[in-house]
């Protein structure tokens, strides 16, 4: 079974590749996986395993 998680980051203006980077890596880190990421947005959705 999967989980998913839904996140809208604040980035603010400087260094937001660099920012959205980290963000990526921190929740790759917690076992998340990039599903979708919506351009107009910024919003990511991941997913997981639930029961790992």
């Amino acid at each position: 079974m999967k989980e998913y998680k839904v996140v809208q980051p604040k980035l603010g203006i400087r260094n937001r590749t660099q920012k959205y980077e980290d963000l990526l890596n921190q929740y790759a880190r917690e076992g998340w996986v990039v599903n979708n990421i919506f351009q107009s947005t910024g919003g990511i959705i991941f997913e997981r395993n639930k029961n790992r």
